[in-house]
């Protein structure tokens, strides 16, 4: 029973040791009346922990998840999956109905449905109550207990309800309010920054009204009001970095007399006791780890210990050895490794050297020309990085290069603009070119199926175009770009490319796509290669035009030198979906395409 309660809860403690994925969030403002006090534990939840418990194997509890703001309960319309089936990073397990409309649930990790918690037509299940238990290996599935008994299912954890009864405590001796949290802005978003107070306090705030903007792992978004009142307080500032979703950001009264009985230094003494809590647990951790180092003398260690401590980085003189006559074995390294319990060795240049302060007036040219200033990532870019580092070590790259001739396409442009005053760019024509040849390539417009390990095509061509940005690089999305005008290609990459800048992109506008489009010509850069954006499994990397000499053979048969604009372009490929067959016949239809512009009209 301890083992099923542990599991469902996400808090187990294997060897003293807690590894989570947790996320908190609030859904919607709360009102908080004076006549009852708030009870914000109920709108805080675990949505997805990683257990490692006593007894069991590492699972997943996957919890209802918040898929629009305003949603806290849904009814599980479709299971997708079944128990025992294989899940994929971004597989769709189940089809949930929230309170807008029927969305795809995907899943964040990968391994196998063990159980299912809530079934098919299950209703008002709360955001963050328990919905499936999810494994890494398939031979753990019968290891999870086929009976779970439902009291469990929705008990917090201790520490969870101790620290929100502390957040309670805070907002309790108040006049009628709401408290507005971090709020969640898209299915992945587990913490946010504050881009920009819309409302400053004391602002009469309607319903609709922008509160605020806040930059997401995928763009900047507005977080719209859904109650009316006054501004009253605010708890996170603007520019406030990873604020957790649920996490209290503001509070608003109903009354403008109100404003004035809200505390300046709301919020910051519970904080002061979340600071004091989390002392208090590293303390506690420092004399665990002094313990266990305490009677960990050995005398011996053997050859397959001495290779694991080497492999791992481990400090010998902190494992325990349990073999005879204090020998050191493999088994007590594993341990070691396994319950997290062990101290890293420390490289010699993290070693602990003599520190001395030199006075300002023996600082040399070459210490000031070392001196550097940390700039702080967004969260674009930060999931940016970690895609990029996904890709190259998951996605095997292959590289092909080509030249095409630019000359038809530049008479075809000056020839819209002067006879027809249509302008369109050389990169909206790049666009319905490649879109045409992945019409005529159907082969290269797919995706690699991790869960069936084939390639699988797709049933529309829609190109990402890569757009430079402050806070980092966007994708947003020409969807059937193949059945598009140029003009109509041409408006919409211009509105979307202002969208992305200004950081207004919607969720649809760049989730998607099934090949992408890197233009760096106007820089000008004369050829790179380009990282694939997963899952897709192509990007073409668009270099600058440059004018070359080359002989031509004319009509009278005679070699003459002549002067042709040339464009290099280089296709990154996914190797599982692209044989070299494939792709140089992608290249060499993309091609056709620049040489004979009037194939883009058939």
């Amino acid at each position: 029973m301890a083992n099923i309660r542990s599991l469902l809860l996400g808090l187990s403690r294997g060897r003293n040791s807690l590894i989570g994925i947790t996320r908190c969030t609030t859904i919607r403002p709360l009102l908080l009346g004076s006549v009852t006090k708030p009870d914000l534990s109920e709108h805080k939840f675990f949505l997805q922990s990683r257990c490692f418990s006593s007894g069991l194997p590492p699972h997943i509890v996957l919890g209802m998840p918040a898929l629009s703001p305003t949603m806290n309960q849904g009814n599980i319309a479709k299971w997708r999956k079944k128990e025992g089936d294989k899940i994929a990073v971004g597989d769709v397990i189940c089809e949930i109905e929230t309170d807008k409309a029927t969305l795809e649930f995907e899943s964040l990790e990968e391994g196998y449905l063990a159980k299912i918690l809530a079934p098919e037509g299950s209703k008002d299940v709360l955001v963050g109550q328990p919905i499936a238990i999810t494994v890494e290996d398939l031979e753990d599935i019968k290891s999870i207990p086929a009976e779970i008994p439902k009291e469990t299912e929705s008990k917090p954890d201790i520490v969870t309800k101790e620290t929100t009864q502390e957040d309670t405590k805070a907002f309790s001796n108040l006049p009628p309010h709401m408290v507005l949290g971090m709020p969640a802005l898209s299915p992945t978003m587990n913490q946010g920054n504050i881009a920009k107070w819309r409302k400053k306090e004391g602002d009469k705030i309607d319903v609709g009204d922008v509160i605020c903007e806040i930059e997401t792992d995928k763009a900047t978004l507005e977080f719209e009001c859904l109650e009316e009142g006054f501004l009253a307080k605010i708890l996170a500032p603007e520019g406030s970095k990873d604020v957790l979703v649920g996490q209290p950001i503001a509070v608003m009264v109903e009354d403008p007399e109100d404003i004035g009985k809200i505390p300046a230094d709301i919020g910051q003494e519970t904080k002061s006791k979340k600071e004091i809590t989390t002392t208090e647990v590293t303390s506690s951790q420092k004399e665990a780890n002094k313990e266990t180092s305490e009677g960990t003398t050995f005398t011996r260690i053997s050859p397959a210990a001495k290779l694991l401590i080497k492999e791992h980085g481990l400090e010998k003189s902190l494992l325990k050895a349990s073999g005879p006559r204090g020998t050191l074995l493999k088994g007590d390294v594993l341990a070691a490794v396994k319950s997290g319990s062990f101290v890293k060795k420390s490289s010699p240049s993290e070693e602990k050297l003599p520190v001395t302060k030199a006075s300002p007036s023996s600082q040399t040219g070459k210490d000031k020309l070392d001196t550097y200033e940390d700039l702080p990532n967004s969260q674009i870019r930060k999931i940016i990085a970690k895609r990029l580092i996904e890709s190259k070590q998951t996605t095997p790259h292959l590289y092909l290069s080509k030249d095409v001739i630019l000359d038809p396409l530049l008479a075809f442009r000056k020839e819209l603009k002067e006879q027809h005053n249509l302008k369109v760019s050389v990169n909206d024509i790049v666009i319905k070119a490649v879109a045409l040849a992945l019409r005529n390539v159907p082969a290269a417009n797919a995706f690699w199926d991790n869960d069936k390990g084939e390639n699988s095509p797709c049933d529309s061509v829609d190109i990402s175009i890569a757009v430079a940005t402050e806070k980092g690089l966007m994708t947003p999305i020409i969807r059937n770009a193949d059945q598009k005008s140029l003009s109509a290609i041409s408006s919409e990459v211009k509105e979307l490319a202002e969208k992305a800048r200004a950081g207004k992109l919607a969720p649809h506008e760049f989730q998607g796509g099934t090949f992408s489009i890197s233009n760096l010509g106007m820089y000008p850069v004369d050829h790179f290669c380009a990282i694939i954006n997963p899952p897709q499994a192509g990007i073409l990397a668009v270099g600058r035009g440059t004018v070359v000499v080359e002989p031509v053979i004319g009509s009278d048969g005679v070699e003459r030198p002549v002067a042709v604009s040339k464009m290099k372009l280089t296709l990154s490929a996914d190797h599982r979906v692209f044989d070299g067959q494939t792709a140089g016949k992608f290249l060499t239809e993309l091609a056709s395409n620049f040489s004979d512009i009037r194939r883009m009209l058939l």
